[in-house]
């Protein structure tokens, strides 16, 4: 074959390929512009206007489809009253027939299972004398003839009102009762086909999905193509729903409560109890068959600590009852066993509580948690006609004892699996009947709180749901700001520490007793309803004997505090006749030290009228003690009872010797102050008063002035111990008041020698062979030793010895010895040998020389005597020359006469 033959070959079987897929594609014109290929992806329809034919006459519909759910009604055809249905049942393709009200029968059944997602083509004779379907081919084996012309079915412009057309045509389904021209409800509408068509053929015309205005009728749910995109990648669950895939293009949205319907949008409409505190409730009626496991589901808001929920009751008693107690949820069962959560449910947020009662068991549930266990009961159940109250009772006194009507909301009520719904959500499900709804309102409204404005002293209010907060001013405190801060404003003096109480404050100090002092006097304002049953104070003193430290009396009632042999003694005397007690306890160790104490006195048991008072100092670190006996409280000190500290009255005087702290009755201070002395009044309103009149106490703690003048000798220094001195003394001076020396050495400071004391410290002489301050050093013999350089020093015991050389001698060597230097022969060659000290030197013959007569010198002697004889001959020579050569001299000799 030559190339430009097969090159056309080629392109003759790529145009028959093109030609081909062309014609199985879904689409239609001369441009592949129309799509041939629709689907429905939930339940619709399209109608499909046909040609009025005689009822003998057939109508042929040809059409792929393709789908994967097993069930659906594919065509509709309607004669007269002769209804024919194409439908899936069992993924098996089915011709049925119905005529009028009556039952339907089975035409024609295909063998083969077709709902398997692939494409399948049929071809339908519906009407005349015989009805038939027939499978033309499945995916992969379909060749569609493209050389014939397509004609389009011409679309219906509106859907006819049903009874008013003789025959018709769907595609999908539509209500079984239009054709009879009742409105469809929702038991009419058959399965519905979820799938897709392509190429639908009426009477060999093209069906395609119009293009419609929004408000046309004609089709319903019709979308262009076929997609297998999965629809839970929309993400179409609203509210946090959980998508579930269900085969080609559908899903179920598993919703969170309170949420509900196909996509998760519809809310369970709260309703609203004890708006404006109304008293609100709902009844409602179960229309359940008898069951014994019953299941009871709400969410509930609320601020309000008690009140109803929920009561379900028959005809002779209620047998369930949930309420609110302590902001938990409790529940009761048949008037018996009774449920506690544990956890407050009363904070203002949602929450939801699950009750569960299964055979002989009860379970509750807060936020999906088992907050309050599990408690065997009675079996119960509930029938129809039962009754169930939510948020109260129409009787309110009954309400009442279960604190009250509920006031806050409740969503998504159930009881098994239906609801009980206030106010109906548009999706249907299933609810129990309502019968009756008193004052409960739509939605979860707040009532204004700040509407009476509850915040005090000048704080701001601010709504919250239910609630209300307070913006309070720097110096208030509380919810309200009903706590002032009161030491925010200064009202102590300068001698005083401001302390907060409650509804007011305190300005605490100490107060000094000496001899010249004044007792303090104090009563009551007359407003005291508190129980006073404990006393406590401070106190500091160094006096041993006998000192009053508080006495109060009314009548045959007295109670004293004192120090009896620096012991802190209690007498307390309370009733009269057969009613007379009296205790006594006292603490076991002394505590008149000079030190801060602190003692407490309380009734063992506050809530009895007589009991056993205990003794605490310190807080109890100390000691405790305990009476023997009962007495009762103090509380006839609330009024008309004088109370003293320092002394016993008045007339006696002051007996107490030292410092008072704070002291209180029953929690209520007693002021070392005046109103007088302070800058705002004390505002609470239970109070002990001052009444000494124009007797200041001294406040602060002062002792006697014990170190002026200085009572320290020799420079000692003196320190205030609260009325006592001790004196800090030089290391030289010892005693109370440094008068005596120290002896140094009388605590053997040296270790090896003789201690001998010195003014201004010791010395120490120590034995031989140790040193240092202390004698504590063993000392090195030879470190200072006086042998010589050479020798070497040997240690003993508190001496040394000197090792001395060979040439050396003496107790440290410092002798040198004479040593024969000639002993050893040292001269050579018949040398003579001169000792010396320390050296020697050797006397050699003619012949040899050297320091040791080493060197041979015979020859050089020979030589010498000839050149000294020679020289010697040339010396005379020249001497005879010269004397002939002399002036001749003439010698006078004068002889004087």
């Amino acid at each position: 074959m030559e190339v430009s033959d097969a090159f056309a070959h080629n392109n003759a079987k790529m145009d028959a390929y093109t030609e081909e897929r062309t014609a199985q594609l879904p689409f239609q014109g001369p441009r592949c512009q129309t799509p041939t290929i629709f689907s429905l992806e939930s339940r619709g329809f399209m109608y499909i206007e046909t040609r009025l034919r005689g009822p003998e006459v057939p109508l042929n519909v040809t059409f792929s489809f393709r789908n994967a759910r097993p069930v659906g009604t594919l065509l509709q055809r309607r004669v007269d009253d002769l209804l024919l249905s194409l439908e899936l049942v069992d993924g098996r393709l089915s011709l049925r027939s119905l005529r009028g009200h009556g039952s339907g029968t089975l035409v024609q059944e295909l063998p083969e299972l077709l709902s398997n997602n692939k494409w399948h083509t049929v071809e339908a004779t519906l009407g005349g004398v015989v009805s038939s379907i027939r499978l033309l081919c499945t995916e992969g084996s379909c060749i569609r003839d493209s050389s014939a012309e397509v004609q389009l079915l011409e679309q219906a412009s509106a859907l006819p009102e049903p009874g008013t057309v003789r025959q018709s045509l769907f595609i999908g389904a539509i209500g079984g009762s239009w054709g009879s021209g009742r409105v469809a409800e929702e038991a009419d509408y058959p399965p519905s086909f979820l799938g897709c068509f392509r190429d639908v053929f009426v009477d060999s015309h093209l069906v395609l999905p119009a293009v419609l205005p929004d408000d046309s009728n004609v089709q319903e749910n019709i979308t262009v193509g076929c997609s297998d995109k999965d629809k839970c990648d929309d993400s179409p669950c609203q509210n946090r729903g959980r998508c579930v895939s269900r085969g080609w293009r559908d899903y179920l949205c598993e919703c969170h409560r309170p949420y509900e319907g196909d996509n998760c949008a519809d809310e369970y409409i709260t309703a609203r109890f004890g708006e404006k505190d109304l008293e609100s409730f709902a009844v409602f009626s179960l229309d359940d068959d008898p069951n014994d496991t019953v299941t009871i589901s709400m969410f509930i808001r609320t601020r309000q600590s008690s009140g109803l929920l929920l009561i379900l009751a028959n005809s002779t008693s209620q047998y369930l009852r949930l309420w609110l107690e302590e902001g938990g949820v409790k529940v009761q069962v048949n008037d018996f066993e009774t449920l506690a959560g544990q956890g407050a449910v009363s904070d203002g947020h949602f929450h939801l509580v699950t009750l569960k009662l299964e055979g002989m068991v009860a379970m509750l549930f807060q936020s999906a948690h088992k907050r309050g266990g599990s408690m065997p009961i009675r079996p119960i159940q509930t029938h129809p006609g039962d009754v169930v109250f939510v948020g109260g009772l129409p009787d309110s006194r009954d309400t009442a004892s279960f604190g009250g009507y509920f006031k806050g909301c409740v969503q998504d009520l159930r009881i098994t699996s239906k609801r009980l719904q206030f106010y109906p959500i548009t999706t249907p499900v299933e609810s129990h009947s309502l019968q009756q709804l008193v004052n409960v309102s739509r939605g979860c409204s707040s009532d204004d709180a700040c509407a009476v404005n509850p915040c005090l002293n000048g704080g701001v209010c601010y709504s919250m749901w239910d609630d209300f907060i307070c913006n309070c001013p720097p110096n208030t405190a509380g919810q309200r700001c009903e706590e002032v801060k009161w030491c925010e404003r200064s009202p102590c003096p300068n001698t005083a520490v401001c302390q907060h109480r409650s509804q007011g404050f305190e300005c605490l100090s100490n107060v000094t007793f000496r001899v010249e002092s004044s007792i303090l006097r104090y009563r009551s304002n007359g407003k005291i309803k508190s129980s006073l049953s404990s006393v406590s104070l401070s106190f500091r003193t160094r006096q041993s004997g006998q000192a009053t430290l508080m006495h109060a009396q009314r009548g045959a009632h007295h109670l004293t505090v004192s120090l009896l042999d620096a012991h802190v003694v209690m007498a307390l005397q309370t009733g009269a006749g057969k009613d007379f007690r009296k205790v006594t306890v006292q603490s076991q160790g002394p505590i008149s030290d000079g030190e801060w104490h602190t003692v407490e006195l309380s009734m063992e048991n506050q809530t009895l009228p007589a009991s056993r008072w205990i003794l605490a100092v310190d807080g109890g670190r100390q000691e405790q003690g305990m009476s023997n006996t009962a007495a009762g409280n103090l509380d006839f000190l609330r009024e008309g009872a004088d109370i003293f500290l320092g002394g016993l009255s008045p007339d006696t005087g002051v007996n107490l010797t030292g410092c008072l702290g704070p002291v209180e009755i029953g929690g209520l201070p007693l002021p070392f102050y005046l109103n007088t002395d302070l800058n705002l009044p004390r505002p609470q309103e239970e109070q002990f008063a001052m009444i000494n009149g124009d007797d200041e106490p001294r406040h602060g703690c002062w002792g006697v002035s014990v170190c002026a003048p200085n009572p320290c000798h020799n420079d000692g220094v003196c320190e205030d111990m609260f009325d006592l001195h001790r004196c800090t003394c030089p290391s030289e001076w010892t005693g109370t008041v440094c008068q005596d020396l120290t002896d140094t050495c009388i605590s053997g400071p040296c270790i090896y020698g003789n201690c001998i004391q010195l003014h201004e410290g010791f010395k120490c002489v120590c034995e031989p062979g140790y040193g240092g301050i202390q004698c504590e050093a063993e000392v090195d013999m030879c470190e200072n030793s006086k042998c010589r350089q050479g020798a070497s020093c040997l240690k003993g015991f508190n001496s040394y010895s000197c090792l001395c050389p060979q040439n050396l001698t003496g107790e440290y060597c410092e002798c040198e010895k004479d040593v024969d230097e000639c002993a050893s022969d040292p001269c050579m060659n018949g040398g003579f040998c001169l000792n010396y000290v320390n050296r020697f030197e050797c006397v050699c013959d003619m012949d040899h020389s050297g320091i040791n007569c080493q060197l041979d010198v015979s020859d050089f002697y020979l030589y010498l005597f000839l050149g000294l004889w020679q020289n010697l001959f040339q010396l005379v020579s020249y001497l005879v020359l010269r004397l002939d050569d002399e002036p001749e001299v003439e010698w006078v000799v004068f002889i004087d006469d």
